[in-house]
């Protein structure tokens, strides 16, 4: 018996299988969604069994679907697997990678482990998505990216938080601002000087309100921005001081900006990554999320990653 249909329709049946939805399965692999569409009835016709239940609202799995969607899961992850231990080195392979990540870790930390991997594995691309806490945990519960960073996800169901690093709060200011020269700063100090805040839609704005509930006298913002990185720009601009994660911050030789430790209290946050519980990473994003994990140490610390043979 001839097979009559091939890998790709078997992709694109994994990915509305994933998503549930025939838009964004179509963008997860590239084409149009009536090309996605004729793909599907083109593997239903050819096994002669209907997959999905679908109306103008939703799509879902009949339950034949359900039974052929966790075979083809193990099939096309051991044909991946199987096909890159046969190109021998692993940097040769080819493929995408989309991580959400809040924008605070993005600028100075996110761009440098991105770096390092495109060098050990230039054929694999790698998409961004920055977006706010809550999104970023959206959009990884999806499957809309493979992995995210984020500061929340550790008490969500169906989400597998591995911790990163612990951070503390940090005044951001200008080299020739008074409060730059001081060894630590609190949080009343910065009240004396005008203050940017992040919004208060904003995940550490939100962080930042609880901690401080108790703080009798604490900065009032003069001006809101909805990023850290544009407050940071803000700063650079000398319209005033901000409080930021010190991931957020670049390193000691840079000639505008220049972060003093915040106390009294010390407020922190966890950084981790996040993925959905159960589900293998593909190789090429399972490589970039161990590339996070070892350089979890603090910029300038981690150690050199050796190739494997």
């Amino acid at each position: 018996m001839a097979i009559a249909f091939d890998l790709n329709d078997l992709q694109a049946f994994r990915a509305v299988a994933e998503l549930a939805n025939f838009r964004r399965a179509a963008e997860a692999v590239h084409i149009s969604q009536p090309a996605f569409s004729r793909r599907i009835d083109k593997l239903e016709a050819a096994l002669g069994v209907r997959l999905l239940d679908r109306t103008t609202r939703r799509v879902s799995l009949t339950a034949v679907g359900r039974e052929f969607a966790r075979k083809v899961e193990t099939l096309l992850d051991d044909l991946d697997g199987t096909l890159l231990a046969l190109r021998g080195v692993a940097a040769t392979r080819m493929g995408e990678v989309t991580i959400a990540c809040v924008p605070s870790t993005v600028y100075y930390y996110v761009s440098q482990v991105v770096q390092r991997f495109r060098a050990d594995f230039p054929r694999i691309r790698v998409k961004v998505l920055d977006a706010g806490a809550n999104e970023v945990l959206g959009v990884v519960a999806r499957g809309e990216a493979d992995f995210g960073l984020n500061f929340i996800g550790s008490q969500e169901a169906g989400i597998h938080f591995s911790p990163l690093r612990e951070e503390r709060f940090v005044a951001a200011c200008r080299r020739d601002h008074p409060l730059a020269k001081k060894r630590r700063v609190a949080w009343a100090d910065l009240a004396a000087h005008d203050f940017i805040a992040v919004a208060q839609s904003s995940g550490n704005r939100l962080l930042l309100d609880q901690a401080l509930a108790g703080v009798a006298e604490r900065p009032v913002p003069v001006c809101e921005a909805q990023h850290v990185t544009t407050m940071l720009g803000l700063v650079e601009a000398g319209l005033g001081v901000a409080a930021v994660p010190a991931m957020a911050m670049p390193g000691e030789d840079h000639p505008l900006l220049v972060s003093v430790p915040l106390d009294t209290p010390v407020v922190t946050r966890r950084v981790g990554l996040i993925r959905r519980s159960g589900r293998t990473l593909a190789p090429a994003a399972q490589h970039l999320y161990d590339f996070f994990a070892e350089m979890a140490a603090p910029r300038g610390r981690a150690k050199p990653r050796q190739q494997k043979p």
